[in-house]
């Protein structure tokens, strides 16, 4: 039998249970809920629950991470396969990117109309079809048309997922940020059997296959756990936001105020960069370091480098974070994420090169949980969910647009244009956090 786990709570603000007949394996817990000024009882029961559905929601970000690792290193033989130059090669970023964009807008539309429970499902399934069309490797426009599909799909499971977190009654925070290391850990996985089928050159498409399993698996898990219901029947607490509001807000309504909160298109801005940067370096330090530096077959594996930094970051620098502060500790990642970027740039040294890649990928990992986590500071909670949402789909556009830019311009100039690219999107990052930072400072004012 599960025992209460009791934490200090004023006795005042204590919330009764709504049902007095709770067994004895589900008696009333008292926590402190930290997403809340009120603080409510909850059963080991309901604890219990929302573990299960906060590690169901890694799985989608298990899936995304893996879908993002999986580029890198098939990139080249794609471009073997299909005897592709670099622009045509990265059209293959554009369709997707124009998945990530339809899929953005089409998160707050479903979320509303069919409720979160469906839409998880419906990107995941999206993502299943998507792996089933591109395992046999089909001709290059069909490839293309069907990662639009698996963007499409992506965009809405990573939107929901972080905008349920965000709100969730027990260490969103902390929960964020392993949420986004299990991001990590799908992305340092994938690269390592991606480079393996990358040495095939008539089967290297068989990867899909591995990515259709995971992927099919992540839609019956959504289904078994989330049963199709909508978010605020699966949380129930019955908690409002600030000055009384409420989730029931008309739709239209809540477009208006989302979209007016300019601290919000900051974010989203941000965001973009950042996920424009991971995959940008995910997805072509490989061809990088092939072309520029000489590497072998098995230079694949610098991609597994980067990510596992990326995870490892998000996990290892919690305590940075909380000494330093989260909104002043971005500033130092992000000068040292440039300074590596600019040794991969210009020092010719293969090991060095992998080495400051990895290192990169450790100092950039934090950033994309502290801004989810911020975001609760700088946005009105009754309106938090969809806004969260909208940062978290529309940054996955910078997943497909920066790495297809790279392609263009490289197309021109070679892929040497890479590292000079990734310092000027850290340093426009750096000043749309800046903005960010001193417009919820006005606000509060």
């Amino acid at each position: 039998m599960e025992q209460p786990v009791t934490a200090h709570v004023d006795a005042e603000k204590r919330v009764p249970v709504a049902d007095e007949k709770t067994s004895a394996q589900d008696e009333p817990v008292t926590l402190n809920d930290t997403s809340s000024s009120a603080s409510v009882k909850t059963t080991a029961a309901e604890l219990r629950k929302e573990w299960i559905q906060f590690v169901t929601l890694c799985l989608c970000l298990f899936l995304a991470g893996w879908n993002d690792g999986t580029t890198g290193p098939l990139l080249p033989r794609i471009q073997e396969f299909y005897n592709l130059g670099y622009t045509a090669l990265s059209t293959l970023f554009l369709l997707q990117c124009v998945g990530f964009i339809v899929g953005a807008f089409a998160a707050l539309y479903l979320n509303e109309k069919i409720g979160f429970g469906k839409s998880l499902v419906l990107g995941a399934i999206c993502q299943v079809v998507a792996y089933i069309v591109q395992s046999p490797a089909p001709a290059f426009p069909v490839l293309i048309a069907f990662s639009a599909l698996n963007g499409f799909g992506m965009a809405i499971q990573d939107a929901q997922s972080n905008g349920f977190v965000a709100v969730m009654r027990h260490n969103p925070d902390r929960k964020m940020g392993v949420l986004h290391a299990v991001y990590g850990l799908g992305a340092l996985i994938s690269p390592l059997v991606a480079t393996q089928f990358a040495q095939l050159p008539r089967r290297w498409s068989f990867h899909y296959i591995i990515s259709c399993v995971i992927a099919l698996s992540t839609a019956i898990a959504n289904a078994f756990v989330f049963r199709f219901k909508r978010q605020e029947e699966l949380l129930a607490t019955g908690q409002t936001g600030e000055g009384g509001k409420t989730e029931e807000i008309d739709g239209k309504n809540k477009y208006r105020q989302i979209f007016s909160l300019r601290v919000l298109h900051y974010l989203a801005f941000f965001i973009l960069l950042y996920v424009g940067i991971e995959l940008t370096m995910g997805g072509w330090i490989v061809t990088f370091i092939l072309r520029e530096r000489n590497g072998g077959p098995s230079s694949g594996y610098i991609a597994s480098g980067f990510y596992g930094g990326l995870m490892l970051g998000r996990v290892i620098l919690l305590p940075i974070n909380e000494k330093i502060g989260e909104q002043r500790v971005i500033f130092i990642y992000a000068a040292i994420a440039a300074a590596l970027d600019i040794v991969v740039w210009r020092v010719p040294n293969l090991i060095g090169d992998a080495v400051a890649a990895s290192f990169i990928g450790l100092a950039l990992g934090p950033m994309y949980p502290i801004v989810m986590n911020q975001a609760g500071a700088f946005i009105p909670r009754h309106l938090l969910t969809g806004s969260i949402g909208w940062i978290a789909g529309f940054g996955q556009v910078g997943s497909a647009a920066f790495p297809f830019i790279t392609g263009a311009l490289a197309s021109r100039w070679d892929i040497v244009v890479l590292p000079p690219l990734i310092v000027a999107m850290i340093a426009v990052m750096l000043l749309l956090w800046l903005l960010a930072v001193l417009e919820s400072r006005k606000k509060r004012a």
